[in-house]
């Protein structure tokens, strides 16, 4: 059974730092490209950041790069960690965030990518 599962998420003061984890397992994940977005109250879900398989290549929105890291750990055959350092936190980055692999090439579009978290809440208080 496939399952990705967000962590890390909580109630943070504006300029503060935070890392998400998501821990994906039941498939090898080792070549897949896995993502972030993100989904505010009342708003669409949108891409946040991406990863190739191999981790040499990384992707951000525009309203997160530079303050914002994604990486990946692929040491265990049995399940693929993914990471989301985010730094400099401000009330705009509250939302709920969400963990997604991607069989094929990354994307900024969410259909394009196959298997979901469930989501972790991020609040940053002003």
């Amino acid at each position: 059974q496939v399952q990705l599962v967000e962590s890390g998420g909580g109630l943070v003061q504006a300029g503060d730092s935070l890392r998400l984890s998501c821990v994906a397992s039941g498939r090898t994940f080792s070549s897949y490209a896995m993502g972030w977005f993100r989904q505010a109250p009342g708003k669409e879900r949108d891409f946040v950041a991406a990863i190739s398989g191999n981790g040499i290549n990384t992707y951000y929105a525009d309203s997160v790069r530079g303050r914002f890291t994604i990486s990946r750990d692929n040491a265990k055959t049995t399940k693929t960690t993914v990471y989301l350092q985010m730094s400099t936190l401000n009330p705009e980055d509250t939302a709920v965030y969400y963990c997604a692999a991607s069989g094929a090439y990354w994307s900024r579009t969410r259909d394009a990518w196959d298997y979901w978290g469930r989501g972790t809440q991020v609040t940053v208080s002003s």
